[in-house]
């Protein structure tokens, strides 16, 4: 058991470590992000069509499931944050008087990706009291029997709608540079691969961007009701 924990530990001092959680964690991230995309836009086919897939979700494995996938997206999401901190920190440690422009433009595209990152966790707090917790009293009146209505009464709010937009503009800024870094870090990108993986990134984070906002810009304008 010591020597597992005295294993760990070097990995997790290492930057090479470290940048592996990342990856490994924001595949988890990204794969999940597609997938809940993927079931909110049931909100377009209808009432019934939303309602079996919420209704799925939360009595999968008979209500265990959805607890489960929600303790596993918040390890990948506490690791993925607290591992870019320490690595942005010792990247700041090591920073040398000489560093190269592209040294320092690469510094700076980590602090943009710390601040992102830190503002997209807030943005999954609010959604989970918003939504799952439900602190507003009308969507705690609603209930599990109706969440498209829950969905629709949530949305009607114009300052949640704009904090959604603005939340999601900034993880898909996030997603566009961090998608590539994970190909990157896994190993599985080359030089001759670099151009059509940044495109792919980019290509991703405007298609879950353009998805995620268009239910609460749907909601506030009527489309959806």
């Amino acid at each position: 058991m010591n020597a597992i924990t005295r294993c760990l530990d070097t990995y997790w001092a290492s930057s090479i470590g470290k940048k592996l959680v990342v990856a490994i964690t924001g595949l988890v991230l990204v794969l999940f992000l597609a997938g809940h995309l993927s079931g909110n836009l049931l909100m377009y086919v209808g009432r019934e069509a939303f309602n079996e897939y919420a209704h799925f979700l939360h009595t999968m494995l008979h209500g265990a499931g959805v607890w489960i996938a929600r303790f596993v997206l918040l390890v990948m999401l506490v690791l993925h944050v607290v591992a870019t901190i320490c690595l942005t920190r010792q990247n700041r440690a090591a920073r040398q008087p000489y560093e190269y422009k592209a040294t320092i433009q690469a510094s700076k595209s980590s602090r943009l990706m710390i601040v992102s990152g830190l503002t997209i966790l807030a943005f999954v707090i609010f959604h989970i009291l918003h939504f799952t917790v439900r602190v507003n009293a009308e969507l705690a009146q609603i209930g599990e029997m109706d969440p498209f209505e829950m969905v629709v009464v949530g949305f009607k709010n114009p300052l949640v709608v704009i904090f959604y937009i603005i939340s999601m503009t900034l993880l898909c800024s996030h997603l566009s540079h961090g998608v590539a870094s994970i190909f990157q870090t896994l190993g599985v990108r080359s030089k001759k691969a670099t151009t059509a993986i940044d495109g792919i990134a980019k290509i991703y984070a405007l298609a879950i961007w353009a998805g995620f906002i268009s239910i609460p810009i749907s909601v506030l304008f009527g489309i959806i009701q």
